[in-house]
């Protein structure tokens, strides 16, 4: 395995462009050699939708764009960030009971925690910023057991 790999995908500011993420980020960390099955597998796809999330909701159509990046470093980290266009960095907002909205940071924030890694945000030089996670590379410790099937 390369020292570094990396893919990006720039999608429309469009909620459709969410499952576009999500499936684009999973079809590269399979190649990469994650199961699709892999818990780590779950997380990020989970992580990049309520960035992509955000990215499309959040900026009230200023950013026609957001891209999607996925590093793999020295077969240690894995690194997602999703850039937009829009200044406003990202906040945690009080979530009531009833809302329907308003939790997607608190979730990356914790599946990020629970997986061992961290989050940060970074500005880019047109003014927009950049959502990463980084988690340990898992792969190895988080594949599945060989199906006891046989096959």
């Amino acid at each position: 395995m390369a020292d570094h790999q990396e893919a990006s995908v720039t999608l429309p500011s469009d909620p459709a462009s969410v499952a576009a993420a999500r499936r684009y980020v999973a079809d590269v960390l399979g190649e990469w050699g994650l199961p699709d099955e892999a818990e780590t597998a779950d997380s990020v796809r989970l992580i990049v939708s309520e960035l992509a999330t955000n990215a499309v909701q959040h900026t009230f159509g200023q950013s026609p764009t957001f891209t999607v990046d996925v590093r793999l470093e020295r077969g240690e980290w894995l690194r997602v960030g999703v850039t937009d266009s829009h200044p406003r960095w990202p906040r945690r907002l009080p979530a009531a009971v009833q809302q329907d909205n308003g939790r997607g940071m608190v979730i990356i924030r914790w599946l990020t925690a629970e997986a061992g890694g961290r989050l940060s945000v970074s500005p880019t030089e047109d003014g927009g910023k950049t959502v990463w996670i980084a988690l340990p590379w898992p792969v190895g410790a988080d594949t599945p057991a060989p199906s006891a099937t046989g096959c």
